[in-house]
């Protein structure tokens, strides 16, 4: 056992000094094959930097060939580019001598000329004194054969330059509206007649009573009532006038109020309809019909604000619109007049070029320039004082309120919108069947302008013809001429225009006439 426990102890050294040899020898040949490497290293080392500089010395070489060649370069452009300068300061230097030598001549001739010219002056001005002596030799001989002393001469030839200018004048002003005419007309027939053929309206003619049919003519005593109580009932509480004659089957209302004549006619319906008709059914239909009338009026100013385009309109002002429905002028409609306003305004506005906002803005004012007749009957004044008042009211625009103040010519018109309401108004007005007036205004209104064109000096006759459309006027030829004429015959259109109201235009015609007349004996 002892043995073999020996025995392997000394295996087991031997092993260890085995290794421990091989290990000394492999490390021996490690460090030799180590050496030989590190050698080879070495050598391509220096290799490697042997060609790094050979390399390196080529790159100067061609590096420093290159500079040489660009300062070359450089040098040979710096001294073409110095030539080129020195060649143009030369160029330039040789122009200033010019120049300078140019001066000299030119300040030479000018000293010569302004010696001539002075001698000139001296010579004009000797002239000048031999022309004022000959002047006054020949004025001296003027008055010895005329007569005239120089204060007699400037009259007479002032009398003659005055009769002159005054025929320049009435040229002048015949010329001038002539052509003003021509190029005018033209465009507004074109923007008129296109308004027109857009903006066309029937028109109905408004009268002051209202006709309600009856089933039976035992209705007209019911209506009557026991001792007149249903029918003094029914006038007082709606202000209008029950007129029951032989008429079958039928009895009038009468009233100058439109609105109250509405009330009473949709009362009285709704009593006949009804049957059963006592002073109380009357104030409770009467009231009805006050109501129903209302709700009307606030839809008719809302459909006129549709129809026209209008917006953010006061609701106070759509209830007035509503009210003109019943309200007439020379028996049109109020309402109606003001849309056909409002829509002739617009298409004018177009025609004319304006913008959107200026479009709307004249169709508005067209719309409400009548505004103040819904209200003529409750306020004194005027329709136009009431209308400018009632627009400021309710916030309107200084557009609109200028164009309502003067769509009848109270103030001048400034803007553009003011003058399309002015026109737009007045075609509606004029159109045929559109409006009447009685027998005594339109006397009236021919008198009148018959009295202006009278009130002038040197007219002998006037004669108002074709409806008041055109005047006629005879001159007495011995105190007008023919150029004062023209003149009087502006005068008198003038005055026309700022005294008188009418539809349309008036045609003004003057006439003078010279006859001679003898006899053969």
């Amino acid at each position: 056992m002892v043995e073999y426990v020996w025995l392997i102890v000394c295996g087991l050294i031997s092993f260890a000094v085995g290794a421990v040899i091989a290990f000394l020898l492999g490390v021996k040949y490690r460090m030799k094959v180590a050496e030989a490497e590190l050698g080879s290293a070495e050598e391509e080392a220096k290799r490697l930097v042997s060609d790094a500089i050979k390399t390196a010395e080529s790159k100067k070489k061609e590096a420093l060939l290159e500079a040489k060649d660009e300062i070359f370069r450089l040098k040979s452009d710096a001294d073409k580019d110095i030539k080129e300068r020195r060649s143009e300061v030369t160029r330039q230097e040789r122009r200033l001598q010019q120049r300078e030598e140019t001066l000299d001549r030119k300040s030479d001739n000018m000293e010569k000329k302004e010696e001539t010219v002075q001698q000139k002056i001296r010579e004009a001005e000797k002239k000048l004194e031999e022309a004022e002596q000959v002047k006054e030799r020949q004025f001296e001989m003027l008055e010895r054969i005329s007569g005239f002393t120089e204060e007699q001469a400037k009259e007479y030839l002032l009398a003659q330059l005055g009769d002159e200018l005054t025929h320049e004048k009435a040229l002048r002003i015949t010329q001038y509206e002539q052509r003003v005419k021509d190029e005018a007309d033209q465009k507004a027939r074109n923007i008129i007649a296109q308004a027109i053929q857009r903006s066309a309206a029937d028109y109905v003619a408004e009268v002051t009573v209202s006709v309600v049919p009856l089933p039976n003519d035992e209705m007209k005593g019911r209506i009557i009532g026991r001792e007149g109580r249903n029918i003094r009932t029914l006038e007082t509480l709606t202000g209008v006038d029950l007129i029951i004659d032989d008429t079958p089957e039928a009895i009038t209302l009468s009233s100058h109020d439109p609105v109250k004549r509405e009330i009473a006619r949709i009362s009285l319906e709704k009593l006949i309809q009804d049957g059963r008709i006592h002073p109380a059914k009357i104030e409770e239909m009467v009231e009805k019909a006050g109501r129903e009338v209302e709700n009307k009026i606030k839809q008719d100013g809302e459909k006129a604000i549709l129809e026209t385009g209008i917006h953010n309109l006061h609701p106070e002002l759509v209830r007035l619109l509503g009210r003109m429905r019943y309200r007439t002028s020379y028996g049109q409609n109020v309402l109606q007049h003001s849309i056909e306003v409002s829509q002739l305004a617009g298409v004018m506005a177009a025609e004319l070029g304006m913008s959107n906002g200026e479009i709307t803005l004249a169709r508005r004012a067209g719309l409400l320039h009548d505004i103040g007749k819904s209200m003529t009957h409750e306020i004194e004044g005027s329709h136009v004082g009431i209308g400018v008042d009632l627009a400021r009211k309710y916030k309107e625009s200084p557009e609109v309120i200028h164009a309502i103040e003067a769509h009848h010519g109270d103030v001048e018109a400034k803007t553009v919108v003011a003058c399309l309401v002015q026109a737009a108004d007045a075609i509606s007005a004029a159109r045929p069947g559109a409006r009447r007036e009685n027998l005594e205004n339109y006397i009236k209104r021919l008198e009148k302008l018959e009295e202006i064109a009278s009130s002038f000096e040197g007219v002998e006759k006037s004669y108002a013809i074709q409806a008041g459309r055109e005047v006629r006027i005879i001159l007495k030829p011995e105190i007008i001429s023919d150029d004062q004429m023209v003149i009087i015959a502006r005068e008198i259109v003038k005055k026309i225009e700022s005294e008188m109201e009418y539809p349309g235009q008036i045609k003004v015609h003057v006439i003078r006439e010279t006859r001679a007349i003898d006899y053969a004996k």
